[in-house]
């Protein structure tokens, strides 16, 4: 690595005021930095120094989400055979079938995402920001597999332009990128992003894998109990994900190995994460208790509740991203308790719309502010009143 430092070293001065390149500054520190610790130290005042900034911790994050990748490479695949009604072929086959699958659209959305971020960072002369290191992978990991390019595309331009840069860019957005790109996708193109065959890739990919069957069908668990169908998955296989959905959300056992690593390197809230799966499970216990065949979801346990769907992903990895969740503490116990309640209520009582964590999130960044606000004016209330009877 000493030589790429020698040349960065050396190149660095015409992108410096009054280099050749000055006005490409913001690119050639966004790369620097990504590669190596910034150098730069405060000089003076009181300051912690760590070598964490944010790009590590959206790397950390990244690697958090490697485990439901690699297994959303290989479930894609296994969904592959056996939608062209063949056995499921030998390991690495399904891995390198369900890799060309996604690596397309992991490339539109980092170009696009990147693209309008670099542009922007120049116009207004700042650096780079990072935060689509961690949204580009997340975009096409809840998003179906049969997703088209162009659509992904829009989406992310979109999402990246009206839910990001308008706000002031990385840190200030009120949404979840990711979440909006997806509900951009639902919404906008509805008859594509729904039904029983947007979930399974269907044709060979470069030329490789089998082709589908005709007519085959392979809707997501909950599709199937919205339309009446029977629930023919069990909790064993909706836990370890070897079930048709979004590319990086069915396997709920690599989802919590990702939220171990990010427990452990304290990059999420254990608060949120631990109270969106228990208004999950109180709500789904309610439903349940109360079942109806007018809602067919509202048979299926707590727990499966918890497992199905994207709803175990939204509460590891989307619920607790810190720029657009609740700050305080028991902020984050409120606004990830409602996260579950309100995604199991959706996904129950609107036989429409079999999926509700994305809608829930969303929402809930919402009133985020407000149930920070409400907390600390409690808090200010509640000493107030303990100031006033000392005092008396």
């Amino acid at each position: 690595m000493k030589p790429l430092r020698r040349f960065l070293d050396r190149v660095k001065p015409q992108f410096e005021e009054g280099g050749k390149l000055q006005s490409l500054r913001s690119v050639y520190d966004g790369f620097e930095t990504f590669l190596y610790t910034p150098r730069s130290t405060s000089s003076s005042g009181v300051h912690i120094h760590d070598s964490i900034d944010s790009k590590r911790t959206m790397i950390i994050v990244v690697l958090a989400l490697l485990p439901c990748f690699f297994f959303g490479m290989y479930n894609t695949g296994y969904q592959h055979w056996l939608a062209a009604g063949e056995a499921p072929d030998h390991f690495w086959s399904l891995m390198l079938y369900g890799f060309l699958s996604i690596l397309p659209k992991v490339v539109v959305c980092y170009v696009v995402g990147l693209g309008i971020e670099f542009i922007v960072a120049q116009w207004r002369r700042e650096e780079i920001q990072e935060g689509f290191l961690v949204t580009g992978i997340l975009i096409p990991m809840i998003c179906p597999v049969e997703t088209p390019l162009w659509m992904l595309a829009v989406a992310t331009a979109f999402s990246v332009i009206f839910a990001k840069e308008v706000f002031g860019g990385t840190g200030f957005n009120i949404f979840n990128i990711a979440l909006v790109t997806r509900a951009f996708l639902f919404f906008a193109y509805p008859a594509q992003m729904s039904g029983d065959k947007i979930f399974v890739a269907s044709g060979s990919v470069f030329g490789f894998g089998p082709e589908a069957a005709d007519g085959f069908t392979c809707a997501t668990p909950l599709g199937q109990l919205a339309t009446g169908g029977g629930l023919d998955v069990s909790t064993w296989d909706a836990f370890l994900g070897l079930i048709p959905g979004s590319f990086g959300e069915t396997s709920t056992l690599m989802i919590l190995i990702g939220a171990a690593i990010l427990l452990i390197t304290g990059m999420a809230s254990w608060r949120v994460m631990l109270s969106v799966f228990a208004g999950g499970f109180v709500m789904g216990w309610i439903a349940h208790t109360f079942a109806t065949p007018t809602y067919p979801v509202s048979s299926l346990t707590a727990v499966d509740q918890l497992l199905l769907g994207g709803f175990a992903f939204a509460a590891v990895f989307m619920a607790t991203d810190p720029v657009t969740g609740a700050r305080t503490n028991t902020g984050k116990w409120i606004y990830g308790f409602l996260i579950g309640v309100i995604a199991v209520l959706i996904r129950t009582y609107n036989n429409g719309y079999p999926e509700g964590a994305m809608l829930a999130v969303l929402l809930m960044n919402a009133f985020a502010p407000l149930i920070d606000y409400c907390v600390v004016q409690s808090n200010i209330r509640r000493r107030m009143r303990r100031l006033n009877t000392k005092i008396s």
